[in-house]
């Protein structure tokens, strides 16, 4: 359970970031700050992080974070995959091998014993 909401956390973190690359695209797009749909979109990437954030803390209070905070490098998979299908941002063939040995690193580090 602890694992999974972990996560839930993760995915939270990845969506967070994305709506707010929707939102920074959308203030560029309308040329101001100001912008109500581009405001909103990034009041939700707030809350979605404070509720991700208090998720994260109760993940704390049941694992250690030397043990759990490597899914966190998750993020640095999800977040780069879905702005390739999202907003057509493109990466190199090294950009999958890092990716690659990213997520290696995460399953060795949240698997390994003390």
């Amino acid at each position: 359970m602890i694992i999974f909401i972990a996560l839930l956390c993760v995915l939270g973190i990845a969506s967070g970031q994305l709506l707010f690359k929707l939102s920074a695209r959308g203030f560029q797009k309308a040329g101001s700050y100001y912008d109500l749909h581009s405001l909103f979109i990034l009041f939700c990437a707030f809350v979605l992080y404070g509720i991700t954030t208090l998720g994260w803390v109760w993940v704390l209070q049941k694992a250690d974070l030397g043990r759990i905070y490597p899914l966190m490098a998750l993020a640095f998979i999800i977040v780069p995959i879905l702005c390739y299908f999202l907003f057509g941002e493109s990466f190199s063939k090294q950009y999958f091998v890092g990716v690659f040995f990213i997520f290696i690193g995460v399953i060795m580090a949240v698997g390994s014993k003390n």
